[in-house]
């Protein structure tokens, strides 16, 4: 096993902080490999680098199998997909507190209930709970 001193970590973790997915992987593996005996557990330690992401790229590296990146799998739905009813309830709420643009400059509405008044009315009368979820 090689030594490194601070100055060569350094430039080792700069460069590895500039990559992603599997050239990142890949790097880590070739380090891991040269300076660490091929142990993740030693290039965690030394590097601060995830072992899970050092034991993936030394698999990848040995199999020559490249692992996929399921990054659009990770996205969050966004609240319209999961509440669909939940636009209609807030414009039901605010609708009676809503008035025209008293100067008639455009077509906009005004209301005067707080976005916690509404969500307050949601949960007690539309049985939304602190997630956002209808409930029962």
């Amino acid at each position: 096993m090689k030594k490194l001193n601070q100055e060569i970590k350094s430039l080792i973790k700069d460069a590895a902080e500039r990559l992603t997915g599997f050239e990142r992987r890949a790097y880590q593996a070739r380090i891991t490999l040269e300076y660490s005996d091929g142990s993740s557990r030693k290039a965690e330690r030394q590097m601060g680098w995830g072992r899970e992401c050092a034991e993936k790229g030394l698999m990848e590296t040995g199999s020559g199998i490249r692992c996929s990146d399921n990054y659009h799998g990770r996205d969050r739905k966004r609240t319209e997909e999961k509440l669909p009813n939940l636009g209609a309830d807030i414009r039901s709420v605010a609708e009676p507190h809503t008035q025209a643009d008293p100067a008639v400059k455009s077509s906009l509405t005004y209301t005067g209930i707080t976005a916690k008044a509404v969500r307050k009315i949601l949960t007690e009368a539309k049985g939304y709970g602190d997630k956002g979820y209808v409930l029962g």
